[in-house]
């Protein structure tokens, strides 16, 4: 039967200490491996040679492989919420102040190899990841620890420099995965797609020229943590494109696909009956945006960037290209996380070509602005280059713009906009955790990974850290709304929408409800085979 299952999102929790301990796991539904395709692409490079050490990865793609195998002390739950231990026993905050935060391991962990995972092992990766200080940006998710201590072989200590609120998220991130040091060298990344560690699989992966196509997990038989492990073996196998990747669901070539559906995938998914596929939705915090470089000639005015603001029509945008698996979005906070305000339809309203010409009349820009929108081909879907399309037809038609569009693939995108070649460009976004810091501090703080030359001194000295000390959320929103409505006056980012997410798979799949949650983990240990309906 096709049917479309709707997953309705948790609660998202308030922040609190986390001290309790969590069971084991065990399972296995044998037989052949489960089949799952995707479009993300993972390719080694001169530029990016060591796409799966934790101390590089920085896009939900490798980020899905390393869940799979590299153990982080806390886990986001099923069902989503707070994080809880996993390589550890018990973690938590011993001071009022949210500056010192201690975990005492599991009993008899282990890495896949079978040597003994210890409190120097964690120690070992944390300080490598932020000594390394790679050009993904991805150590500055560590960047509150002051130092990390040991005691004995199964406690660590991170002293932080200043409360943060947030600390037992980024402990669930792959940057923080614990690797083994024979594997890893201190201090250079480990280049290729080998990876290790004491997660709940080992993968085996078979690599293409610098690109790898395919990546068998198998269950880790020296796992021990909190999850349980619904199958023996699962394959993740690459695909250039949506419709190669429906095609192969259609035959039975694999067992289900996620991102990147295309909406018309998505679409004769909803509305088909019969068959032996299943479309489920599940509740997805991904956004996407326009970046800045602030430096640029083209936009280096404000008031070519407020312009832009008061131009874009977000409905249209979304009509056109998304439909109903996206909605409009103001900030660069998703509208179901606390602490999301409307700051830019609260500054700029509806979309009006009057107001733009006025702002950039005032400001004695000559029109039209000439400058290029740059997007990438071949990570966020096939929809990415109809929607920059419709940017540049609503820009150009409003006669204050001159837009070009051009895309690259992500292999040579990613490189070229951290080194400013890019005066705007699209990218989206899937947090790191489910809090409005990671929608933020990735952007906006020292060291962000878009290595973006705007650089505001309040948000940065006084309203990310205050917004941090605040364990209860709900008390650091006005912070929260300071920074949003700053981003809105000086627009060194211009949010566009919030998606849905969904799996689409066999109907002898069982566990598909949770095979992504809505921070877009890939979460392949909850995937199992069961009874066709």
């Amino acid at each position: 039967m096709n049917r479309k299952t709707l997953v309705l999102p948790a609660v998202i929790g308030l922040l609190a200490p986390v001290l309790a301990a969590c069971g084991g796991s065990d399972g296995g539904s044998g037989g052949d491996a489960i089949v799952v395709g995707t479009t993300d692409r993972f390719t080694a490079s001169k530029d990016a040679p060591a796409p799966l050490d934790p101390a590089y990865a920085y896009d939900v793609g490798t980020w899905n492989i390393l869940r799979q195998t590299v153990q982080t002390l806390m886990i986001q739950p099923k069902g989503d919420g707070e994080p809880v231990p996993e390589a550890a026993q018990s973690c938590g905050f011993t001071d009022s102040g949210n500056e010192r935060y201690a975990c005492k391991l599991r009993d008899g962990l282990k890495f896949a190899g079978g040597d003994a995972v210890t409190a120097e092992d964690v120690k070992f990766s944390i300080d490598r990841a932020r000594a390394i200080q790679s050009d993904s940006g991805v150590f500055a998710l560590l960047s509150t620890i002051d130092t990390v201590e040991t005691r004995g072989d199964d406690e660590v200590i991170f002293h932080l420099k200043t409360a943060d609120a947030t600390f037992p998220y980024k402990l669930s991130t792959p940057v923080a995965g614990i690797v083994n040091p024979d594997d890893y060298e201190k201090n250079k990344l480990r280049d290729g797609f080998d990876v290790d560690g004491s997660g709940p699989y080992t993968m085996r992966a078979d690599v293409k020229g610098d690109e790898l196509v395919d990546a068998v997990f198998t269950k880790n038989p020296n796992y021990k943590g909190t999850l349980k492990v619904n199958n023996d073996k699962v394959e993740l196998r690459s695909f250039a494109d949506a419709e190669d990747m429906g095609g192969a669901l259609e035959k039975g070539d694999i067992d289900l696909m996620t991102r990147s559906m295309s909406p018309a995938q998505i679409q004769k998914l909803s509305n088909a009956s019969g068959g032996a596929v299943d479309l489920v939705e599940v509740a997805g915090l991904e956004i996407r945006y326009l970046a800045f470089n602030t430096s640029a000639p083209a936009v280096k005015s404000k008031a070519v960037r407020e312009a832009m603001a008061q131009v874009v029509n977000r409905s249209e945008l979304v009509s056109k290209v998304y439909g109903s698996q996206a909605e409009p979005l103001y900030s660069m906070v998703p509208a179901s996380i606390t602490g999301h305000s409307n700051s830019f339809f609260n500054k700029y309203g509806d979309p009006s070509v009057g107001k733009a010409k006025s702002i950039l009349n005032r400001a004695n820009i000559t029109t039209p602005v000439k400058l290029t929108l740059h997007y990438t081909t071949d990570h966020y879907g096939s929809a990415t280059k109809e929607e920059f399309e419709v940017l540049q037809k609503q820009l150009n038609d409003s006669g204050l713009f001159d837009v070009t569009i051009k895309g690259e693939p992500w292999a040579t995108f990613v490189p070229a906009e951290r080194k400013g070649e890019y005066e705007v460009w699209g990218m989206g976004w899937f947090p790191d955790f489910p809090d409005a810091d990671s929608y933020i501090a990735p952007f906006l703080d020292k060291d962000n990974f878009l290595k973006l030359p705007y650089a505001n001194s309040q948000i940065r000295n006084t309203l990310i850290p205050e917004s941090r000390r605040e364990a209860d959320r709900l008390s650091a929103v006005g912070s929260l709304t300071d920074i949003q409505d700053i981003v809105a006056e000086d627009v060194p980012l211009l949010p566009l929408w919030q998606g849905k997410q969904y799996v689409a798979a066999r109907d002898d799949v069982t566990g598909t409800a949770y095979a992504l949650n809505s921070s877009s983990t890939l979460q392949l240990w909850e995937l199992g085979r069961g009874m066709s309906g």
